[in-house]
Formats: C-alpha cells, sequence, structure tokens
C-alpha cells in the first residue's frame, strides 16, 4: 500500500483567535467555519489550541461561564507540529506518543499550513484483502 502524506488528508483551514476571545465566540466561529479546534494566540505568537472537545470537557462540564470565559483560560499550550511531507503513519505515531488528537501541520519553513486530526486519518480509505 502506498504511504500517505500528511498533506493528502489535513484540513487546510486554520482560525486563529486571540487569547482573549471568549469561549462562546469561539464555538461560534467554529460552528460557522465548520471545524473542531482554533489555534490561539497572544499578540502574533500562537500559544496554543483550544478544541470544541475541550470547550465541553474544561468549562461546560465545570460550570464556567461562556461569555466571561476566555480561550486563555482553557487553552492547551503545547503545540505539537509535524510536516506535511510526513507519513500519516509518522503522524500517528506522534499523536499517540504525546497523547494528542490533534497536531498543526507546517511546511520546510516551520509556516503553519493545516491541522491534522484523528477524524481526518479515520476519514482514509482502508484496503481489503482481494
Amino acid at each position: 500500500m502506498a504511504k500517505v502524506l500528511v498533506a493528502e488528508v489535513m484540513t487546510r483551514r486554520v482560525v486563529y483567535l486571540p487569547e482573549a476571545t471568549t469561549l462562546d465566540e469561539a464555538a461560534q466561529a467554529m460552528r460557522d467555519q465548520g471545524i473542531g479546534d482554533v489555534v490561539v494566540t497572544s499578540g502574533p505568537t500562537m500559544i496554543g489550541l483550544v478544541t470544541d472537545r475541550d470547550i465541553v470537557i474544561r468549562a461546560v462540564a465545570t460550570d464556567l461561564p461562556m461569555k466571561q470565559t476566555t480561550l486563555g483560560a482553557i487553552v492547551s499550550r503545547e503545540l505539537i507540529m509535524v510536516e506535511q511531507s510526513a507519513t500519516v503513519e509518522e503522524a500517528v505515531q506522534a499523536m499517540r506518543e504525546r497523547g494528542v488528537r490533534r497536531l498543526l501541520v507546517c511546511d520546510a519553513d516551520r509556516k503553519v499550513v493545516g491541522i491534522l486530526s484523528l477524524s481526518d486519518v479515520a476519514l482514509l480509505p482502508t484496503s481489503a484483502p482481494a
């Protein structure tokens, strides 16, 4: 079976929101863009990632007020990147090792060009024996 590259299956839409963005605004942006995560920034610097699951687990389930709580309060600050030229197999291994479900995807110059999630990988066709 041919190796599938991260660039072939990643989500290319990356949305950046400032850490002061409230959770209700972030959830609306995710809904409107059809995505499950946003990159959180402090000025020009990426500081982390917030997913729709983070909002549910870290905010909704603990009764944090969605209109007052900011992304900065719940952001996962560890940013893990993989190059778009890596294979999906290598990316999945990195996810396993770090215990994450999403990776930022960068080009050779370390510029973010997409996000790879486990759901992107799950949508890959599997080959069945003939």
